[in-house]
């Protein structure tokens, strides 16, 4: 690289700006999923049209789903919440993530990257890395720039600059992780409490169904049955939700660790292709 021109690393900042975004963009999207959900029990399932004479007090008509889910309570819209914010953020980390791989194939970026290297090109590394636009090349470019910075340097000997190095790539490495387990914490909590709201509402609609009976003062099977159903639409939303949770949580976790595997394999492979750069220099300066 040319001498005179200093590197200036803004890893820090461009990943301070996006974990701001993503915590803005993580409030406001729950903000609007759970008003959205709100919207969707009031209009959409307590719709005058599900119900026995257009009136969401009576019962369901018969076959109505809409008209079953709506009375199931207050419940239904903040587990239909917890589901659309499941599918939301499993969206937004899948791009996130699948962005962090970069493009191309890995192996074939870590071969360019290892001819660059053998014959000095640092130039050119730095720019496969910046073409590869991935969180292995922002990792791999602080490194190769950290190298730069160290190959003429006489005040440290190998074993130094080999551990600066190491430091460098574990520095770069902890500026990109929390980007891409940004979120997966919300996944993580919902996987948890989904189930234990469904059960709550299943609780409070057999609460009011067998309280209905009660005041009725005899045992109407239909009604019985109806009052069951409803508080049973609570277990299955919640269900349903914790194992969608449960599943894109894993999921995406094993993606992040693959991925944090391959960033310590190549900065390995870079840190040997520097070890055997610098023998060769030290044998043929004897």
């Amino acid at each position: 690289m040319a001498k005179g021109q200093p590197h200036i690393r803004t890893g820090i900042n461009v990943n301070t700006s996006k974990l701001s975004f993503n915590s803005l963009f993580a409030g406001s999207a729950m903000g609007i999923i759970f008003v959205l959900s709100w919207i969707l029990y009031a209009y959409v399932l307590g719709a005058p049209g599900n119900f026995e004479g257009g009136d969401p007090a009576n019962n369901p008509i018969p076959g109505s789903v809409l008209g079953v889910m709506y009375k199931g309570g207050f419940i239904v819209p903040i587990l239909m919440a917890f589901f659309l914010i499941v599918v939301t953020f499993a969206i937004e980390r899948g791009i996130t993530i699948q962005s962090a791989h970069g493009r191309g194939s890995l192996n074939v970026f870590v071969a360019k990257l290892k001819a660059y290297l053998e014959y000095g090109q640092l130039d050119e590394a730095v720019n496969e890395c910046d073409r590869q636009r991935g969180s292995i090349g922002n990792v791999i470019k602080s490194a190769l720039l950290k190298m730069d910075d160290l190959k003429d340097e006489q005040s440290m000997n190998r074993e130094q600059k080999m551990l600066a190095i190491e430091k460098d790539l574990e520095d770069s490495i902890s500026l990109e992780m929390p980007m891409l387990n940004r979120n997966l914490t919300i996944l993580a909590t919902l996987a948890s409490i989904a189930t234990l709201f469904g059960l709550l509402g299943t609780v409070l609609g057999m609460i009011r169904a067998f309280a209905a009976l009660a005041v009725a003062g005899s045992t109407d099977s239909t009604e019985l049955a109806t009052g069951i159903s409803e508080a049973l639409i609570n277990t299955a939303l919640g269900i349903g939700t914790s194992a969608l949770a449960i599943i894109v949580y894993n999921y995406f976790t094993n993606k992040i660790d693959t991925l944090r595997y391959s960033i310590d394999e190549v900065g390995l492979s870079l840190i040997q292709v520097f070890v055997a750069r610098n023998s060769s220099a030290a044998k043929g300066s004897r």
